[in-house]
């Protein structure tokens, strides 16, 4: 059999630009050679597309974010063509020594890209023009999955449980800071938790008791996203995680929880200390158990998911009740992430799921060829 050319997009221009290293790392770890030659295509952080001599090295999200980890440096500028023909699904011009133009044609695309432009839908609509398979959601569940506001609208439409919330803009914030704290605690009350909406691995995200650390954590998410979404928080919350893969049947894997090293799992915690620790399976009831897979088969369906995702619920243990916290459409693919722990402790490994997803990548667009464009 033809071994299938992946190209691996990595890198980005968001402030995840680290953490996707250390995924990109692991897939071209673990992608089987057997079966598929793996491109590195890199996006450097003022966005231009490179094509590294050597994809990066397995190690630590903490060890790049620390800046110890060495990574290869940028190759020649990389060009997309969006001419597909029949052979050739999507070409990178490489720009030789004598200036020469030789081809890589790629037969599906693997973006493991963390953040704004990448995981945001930007990336996802590229390809979509180029008609090319890729893994992972499409081009609304991955904006919606991004917008953290969007995602919540969606999920209350959907009839799923969610923590009550506030969203603002920053140009609300600069024209009236005091009637926009008003309300945010006239409705919500202390304490909070303040966030980007359109950032992930828990950049920017505070915690606020009271008045001025509800100041100070709004001034901090506004400097990442011009939209900032505040949450009542959830009294004394566990977290929940638990992976979902698929397109139009998706499948939960087992619960897991995280027992974060600091007060809530926040970038330090996730990437930096290493002490957080997973819970695998959760300890829950069974009738928790499946309501939190059920619930994630719900939250995946109503952003339209496809391919993969990681979702993460709040359970209270004062109340014991359980809510859809968010959706994570390219959760991270690190030594310590979530997502591939809990499908190994379902009992699919991380060569298996990266096939897995590189399968549906291909019956997705299968599918899509299907469709007219003309009348």
């Amino acid at each position: 059999m033809k071994k299938l050319r992946v190209g691996v997009i990595y890198g980005g221009r968001s402030g995840e630009h680290e953490v996707s290293l250390a995924s990109a790392a692991a897939v071209f770890k673990n992608l089987d050679p057997a079966r598929y030659d793996a491109v590195p295509i890199k996006i450097e952080k003022d966005g231009r597309w490179t094509l590294p001599s050597q994809p990066p090295l397995l190690t630590s999200a903490a060890e790049v974010i620390a800046g110890r980890a060495p990574n290869a440096e940028p190759g020649p500028d990389a060009h997309l063509v969006a001419y597909p023909g029949a052979d050739t699904l999507i070409q990178i011009d490489r720009a030789s020594p004598a200036a020469l133009v030789t081809a890589t044609t790629l037969d599906v695309v693997f973006p493991v890209l963390h953040g704004p432009y990448g995981e945001d839908g930007t990336v996802q609509g590229l390809l979509e023009l180029a008609n090319v398979p890729y893994v992972g959601a499409g081009v609304l569940a991955s904006a919606v999955g991004m917008d953290k506001a969007m995602m919540k609208l969606v999920f209350a439409a959907r009839g799923l449980p969610i923590c009550d919330y506030v969203a603002i803009t920053t140009r609300e914030w600069r024209r009236d800071d005091r009637a926009v704290m008003r309300t945010i605690v006239d409705r919500l009350g202390f304490p909070l938790f303040v966030k980007p909406a359109n950032l992930g691995s828990s950049v920017g995200i505070s915690k606020a008791r009271h008045a001025v650390e509800l100041r100070a954590a709004i001034d901090l998410a506004g400097r990442f996203d011009r939209k900032v979404v505040v949450e009542a928080a959830v009294p004394d919350a566990r977290e929940i995680e638990v992976s979902v893969l698929g397109n139009d049947d998706p499948q939960a894997s087992v619960a897991g929880e995280i027992v974060p090293s600091r007060e809530f799992y926040d970038y330090q915690a996730k990437y930096i200390d290493d002490d957080s620790t997973p819970i695998i399976p959760a300890d829950l009831t069974e009738a928790q158990s499946a309501e939190v897979r059920r619930l994630a088969v719900e939250a995946f369906k109503a952003v339209d998911g496809s391919g993969l995702a990681r979702v993460d619920f709040l359970l209270s243990r004062r109340t014991n009740v359980l809510y859809v916290n968010e959706l994570n459409t390219l959760p991270g693919f690190t030594t310590i992430g979530m997502y591939a722990k809990l499908w190994a402790a379902t009992g699919v490994d991380f060569a298996t799921l990266l096939d897995r997803l590189v399968a549906l990548a291909l019956e997705r667009h299968a599918d899509k060829q299907q469709l007219r464009t003309t009348m």
